[in-house]
């Protein structure tokens, strides 16, 4: 990904995960996510945004993963780093247990610096996924 603003991340990664077969509004999906990101910015610092929605029309929980090249500007994070690594969860509605289940994880998980660095110098999805799924 080489966007700079919060708006063009938030449309490729919610048309990434609208080709799940879990999501079944698309447009519903990117109009939320939008939404939510206007209410309050999803970055939690350390270069790092968590969009995150619960809607009817998504089946089973998915995320899909971006890594930004270049800094993207306008997410407003509270430490003022700028956001390069954005992670957009969609959930059904009956799934808030295992909704904030995931958030928790990723914040966790991404506290540690080194995986950080290390998923912005990964060079294919297969090597992001790895780094997100080894223990």
């Amino acid at each position: 990904m080489n966007h700079t603003s919060k708006k063009d991340v938030l449309l490729e990664l919610s048309g990434n995960l609208a080709a799940a077969p879990q999501i079944k509004n698309r447009q519903e999906l990117t109009a939320e996510i939008l939404k939510r990101e206007e209410l309050m910015s999803t970055a939690i610092g350390c270069g790092i945004a968590i969009p995150h929605v619960r809607l009817s029309s998504v089946t089973d929980l998915v995320v899909s993963v971006g890594i930004s090249r270049v800094n993207i500007v306008d997410f407003n994070p509270l430490d003022d780093e700028p956001v390069r690594l954005v992670f957009m969860i969609a959930a059904a509605q009956n799934q808030h247990a295992y909704y904030l289940q995931t958030l928790s994880w990723f914040s966790k998980k991404l506290k540690d610096k080194e995986l950080r660095d290390n998923l912005l110098a990964a060079q294919t999805p297969d090597e992001v996924y790895k780094l997100l799924t080894d223990s």
